[in-house]
């Protein structure tokens, strides 16, 4: 008798449940985007995550959005990828560390038809048709602003140069891998080249390009003496590595005759900040202080230095149009539309406008 009364009550607690469990049934059968970034722990991708969660509510779709510790960590990126492949995603939009490390994956999506959208660098030389779209800041332009900034203002110093006073331009980089890291540094050094020889004096025999072999091209002047442009890559992607790299250059600063100083991410700008107490530094030091420095992306730290006038300015990308465009695009694939690369912007900050309404928005902690 208590064995049925048990059965009898369990009955009636699964029938006034039913609903519940159809409408879970219900949501999970939502179309499932996987988002494989590069990173969670910066501000950056935590405004990239959340243009992602509200396209996803937009278009009626479930995602995941999850990232490495660190972006040095290329396998545990990987294993999220080959996780969230597990669950059989509709569309997967990926920002990869290391290209080569996720061949199989992409020939994979490829042979399934699945839509893989790149985002933020990207997915760089991928297998042809693996990669249906990339939703990315431009990054060589966007950098290559940087340089016509820094130019306005040191172009006397430029035009001064001899081979035996010459002037140094560093740019400073996280690492020598990733597409949007190289394409901005590279557009800084083809940039500031192209302004050099086209409205002083100068010609390329006057231009050395020197540093990290991965930012050297080709074709890049290497035998100048007049001004050297050097390519600075950290021992590896760790705060302190950036931190001493930053130390590294500073305390050649007047050696070598040091006129500007481009961080091409938020992880350089921190490292320079780091080694210069925040800042204040590159102003109360009198061989820092004509020193131009332009950073890349936000966070308290640089916007502080930026509204103290202790760098020039720097550029944002919309990290939160990255997140959004990249689930857009991936959900727009699923659904058969024809999808093309979105440019999702970047602009150069103040201290006169980064109070803007159109830049504000862009100017995350």
């Amino acid at each position: 008798m208590k064995k049925s009364l048990v059965l009898l009550l369990a009955l009636i607690v699964l029938a006034s449940f039913a609903p519940i469990f159809a409408q879970a049934t219900q949501e999970s059968g939502k179309p499932y985007i996987a988002v494989v970034s590069k990173g969670e722990q910066h501000d950056f991708w935590q405004q990239v995550k959340l243009g992602a969660n509200a396209a996803a509510k937009q278009y009626g779709v479930d995602i995941t959005f999850e990232g490495p510790p660190s972006e040095s960590d290329v396998q545990i990126q990987v294993e999220m990828l080959n996780n969230a492949m597990a669950k059989n995603p509709v569309a997967i939009a990926l920002a990869a560390l290391n290209t080569s490390s996720v061949l199989d994956q992409l020939q994979e999506t490829k042979a399934k038809g699945i839509p893989v959208i790149g985002f933020d660098s990207g997915v760089p030389e991928a297998p042809a048709g693996s990669i249906w779209a990339t939703a990315s800041t431009d990054n060589y332009n966007a950098a290559g602003m940087a340089a016509k900034k820094m130019f306005e203002i040191i172009k006397p110093a430029i035009e001064s140069a001899t081979d035996a006073k010459p002037v140094k331009i560093v740019v400073m980089n996280q690492d020598a891998s990733g597409e949007s890291l190289l394409s901005r540094g590279k557009g800084f050094r083809d940039t500031i080249i192209q302004l050099i020889t086209t409205q002083t004096k100068l010609t390329k025999n006057d231009i050395k390009v020197m540093g990290n072999v991965g930012y050297i091209a080709s074709d890049s002047p290497t035998m100048g003496k007049k001004v050297l442009i050097e390519m600075v890559v950290p021992a590896s992607t760790a705060m302190t590595d950036a931190t001493n790299s930053a130390q590294a250059v500073l305390n050649k600063i007047a050696s070598d005759h040091v006129l500007g100083i481009f961080c091409s991410n938020e992880a350089t700008v921190k490292g320079l900040l780091a080694a210069t107490n925040d800042g204040a530094t590159l102003k109360s030091n009198a061989a820092f202080k004509d020193v131009v420095v332009i950073g890349y992306d936000a966070g308290a730290g640089q916007k502080n230095a930026v509204r103290n006038s202790y760098f020039l300015g720097s550029i944002t990308q919309d990290p939160y149009s990255i997140g959004f465009k990249a689930v857009e695009l991936a959900y727009k694939a699923y659904k058969g539309e024809k999808v093309s690369d979105v440019d999702t912007g970047a602009k150069f900050y103040d201290k006169t406008n980064m109070d803007n309404a159109d830049i504000k928005g862009l100017l995350y902690d």
